[in-house]
């Protein structure tokens, strides 16, 4: 029996209206939620661990998985996404490099990152030189690069299938996912804003401890120090929700992890330090600097504790404690003078600030021979444990500790 024309109307835009999924809101913004996020693990699993830093092999089962998503939700080309990545660690925060807030500023690469990833892809010379090894299969070649933005395409297409014209709105919050989590947030602020475990050559930040949203990625300061680990986390109370899913693929044999952070290794102390503590220093070098900047906050706390006790103001060594611990290049201009003063007024904080820049001359001094630098390396020990300061000596003794 036929629909009288009104009836077939009335199908129609309920069918527009609800699609073939009649679901409530939630169901439809968990949904949503659900699609972004196999968005995000896509990016930090397969494009950023396993492709961009060779951290970890995949099976062919998640890879195909992964790139097949990446088509559909994203249409990025992985050659090209892979290119632009490694040549911001190449070229980390100078003007070559594609998206630093410290060259471009922090609103450009927050609000327009987007737009700083498309100009880079269009410049062969990136890809050319940066983006080797990808995969170069007939399904890449053919669809996923000749027809990106037909994948895209195809999940509106879905989208709209399965919830009317909402669908519209969640595939706007799909396709807008990585331009703001990924070229905005962790490019932007993860260059400009948060806390940092190690004193890594540029200015990385960890937005915060716990990998939930971007799937990891917020420990940028980490991956920055450490860029050829499958695991982001380094500290008890940090959680990289990335490498939880790694681990999980690691026990059915779809994940083969090649590196994750060094962990610097105690024994016993040794008499004097040697080639083989040169190699753990060297090795571990930011964790060792880490565990150097806790002492010095230590010993900074200590004597504004003094100066309190004693009735004397410390507001001056109060707002320079937090670059005692930081490289030269690293101390904003305005703060050096602060910080010179403090240096004068406390000399013990001054040694600690003096030796520590001799500490991390060891593995920046490539012109030396491995049996000067360890010869270098004992006298800083010995100078460390004859200064009268204690925590100078203690650490000397863990460092003598130490070995690769």
């Amino acid at each position: 029996m036929l629909l009288p024309d009104w009836a077939v109307l009335n199908a129609a835009i309920d069918w527009l209206g609800h699609g073939l999924w009649d679901l409530s809101w939630w169901q439809i913004v968990l949904y949503t939620l659900v699609t972004t996020h196999f968005t995000i693990a896509s990016v930090t699993i397969f494009l950023h661990r396993s492709q961009a830093h060779r951290a970890m092999d995949l099976h062919a089962i998640p890879s195909h998985f992964f790139r097949f998503w990446l088509w559909l939700g994203t249409g990025m080309v992985t050659k090209e996404w892979v290119a632009i990545h490694r040549k911001h660690h190449a070229k980390c925060e100078t003007e070559d490099d594609p998206h630093s807030p410290q060259t471009r500023g922090i609103d450009t690469v927050l609000w327009r990152g987007a737009e700083l990833y498309r100009a880079e892809a269009k410049n062969k010379e990136t890809i050319a030189k940066f983006g080797h090894g990808t995969p170069n299969d007939w399904i890449e070649r053919n669809l996923y690069t000749r027809y990106s933005w037909q994948g895209v395409g195809l999940m509106l297409i879905l989208n709209l299938a399965l919830f009317g014209a909402v669908g519209a709105a969640v595939w706007a919050v799909q396709m807008l996912w990585i331009p703001i989590t990924a070229a905005g947030i962790i490019n932007g602020i993860g260059h400009y804003w948060g806390y940092r475990n190690f004193e890594a050559p540029d200015s990385s930040t960890n937005i915060s401890p716990w990998g939930l949203i971007i799937g990891g990625e917020e420990l940028h300061n980490n991956h920055h120090t450490y860029p050829t680990s499958a695991k982001f986390s380094v500290k008890p109370y940090e959680f990289d929700l990335g490498w939880f899913y790694i681990s999980v693929m690691s026990k059915i044999g779809w994940a083969t992890v090649k590196k994750v952070p060094p962990k610097l290794r105690l024994g016993t102390i040794k008499p004097v330090a040697d080639e083989k503590t040169l190699e753990a220093l060297i090795a571990n070098r930011y964790e060792v600097m880490a565990g150097y900047a806790r002492e010095m906050r230590r010993v900074c706390k200590a004597e504004i504790a003094q100066l309190q006790a004693k009735g004397h103001e410390a507001g001056m060594l109060q707002a320079a404690k937090r670059w005692l611990h930081r490289d030269a290049d690293k101390v904003p201009a305005s703060a050096r003078p602060q910080l010179e003063q403090v240096r004068a007024a406390h000399p013990v904080l001054d040694k600690m600030v003096s030796m520590r820049e001799e500490l991390r001359q060891m593995w920046l001094n490539t012109n030396q021979s491995r049996e000067q630098l360890a010869a270098d390396l004992q006298a800083w020990c010995r100078r460390a444990e004859e200064s009268g300061i204690e925590a100078l000596r203690q650490f000397s003794m863990k460092l003598r500790a130490a070995h690769a």
